[in-house]
């Protein structure tokens, strides 16, 4: 079994192929933002960030499109 930090680096470097239904880890919406994970919780939490999305009793994924628009509103070339 692979562990889940192994994935991460996939999705972050598929960011920009994935289909904006994707969903994705708080580790991935990190590091396309260059922030800490608890900085990204503490930002969805304050409204500075799309709100995510509770996918099961343990697991939340942010929208990989209300990420894209999110970074677009920054600023940030797509």
């Amino acid at each position: 079994m692979q562990h889940q930090r192994n994935s991460m680096p996939a999705a972050l470097a598929n960011f920009d192929q994935l289909p904006d239904s994707a969903m994705v880890d708080v580790r991935t919406v990190s590091a396309v933002l260059g922030r800490s994970p608890s900085s990204i919780w503490r930002d969805a939490r304050n409204g500075r960030l799309p709100a995510p999305i509770k996918t099961g009793p343990a697991c939340t994924r942010w929208n990989v499109a209300a990420i894209r628009r999110h970074l677009a509103a920054l600023g940030v070339p797509a």
